[in-house]
């Protein structure tokens, strides 16, 4: 993406050498070279706090970690019809199938990190609710439903709080 776009390439500190390694460095894909990918420079690396901008937009990173150790969840504030939205982009707050949250050798911090992580998710204020993947905030659906002429389809602050609910529980449970 980095070479078709010629788009900068912001990551989080922790991060950093999985990209640049092209994946080798994964915690738990490093070995499975079908899971690899051609290393690419970071352009800017991120901690937690820090702000990106886009124009008149201000991203906030934060970081939430155990997903991957550099896993970033976003925020910001967007202005429309003279009210103040809070905007969340989760990261991914998900726990795949063979990660080990106790023992982990590789991430021995793991379970403690997606502790944190969801401590951070359920702290951020949250009007709209976006994500790394549709399936996670209703896209489909909501698109849909703004696309009929529903201006406020995306903004779905109790459906953010039950799906981190429901995202804490399932990563309690694996």
């Amino acid at each position: 993406m980095k070479r078709l776009t010629g788009a900068k390439y912001y990551v989080m500190d922790a991060d950093v050498p999985v990209v640049e390694s092209g994946g080798k460095a994964d915690f738990h894909y490093g070995a499975d070279k079908a899971m690899q990918f051609p290393a690419t420079k970071v352009d800017r690396v991120l901690r937690d706090g820090d702000t990106v901008r886009l124009g008149d937009a201000v991203l906030t990173a934060h970081l939430t970690a155990g997903h991957t150790r550099g896993t970033t969840t976003w925020t910001m504030d967007e202005k429309e019809g003279g009210r103040t939205l809070h905007v969340v982009i989760v990261g991914s707050p998900n726990v795949n199938p063979g990660y080990k949250l106790v023992g982990n050798k590789a991430y021995p911090q793991i379970a403690a990190d997606y502790e944190h992580s969801f401590q951070v998710l359920k702290s951020l204020p949250c009007d709209t609710f976006l994500g790394a993947h549709g399936g996670y905030y209703g896209l489909r659906e909501k698109l849909t439903r703004w696309q009929q002429g529903d201006k406020d389809a995306f903004i779905d602050p109790n459906g953010y709080q039950i799906y981190i609910a429901n995202a804490s529980v399932h990563s309690r449970r694996s």
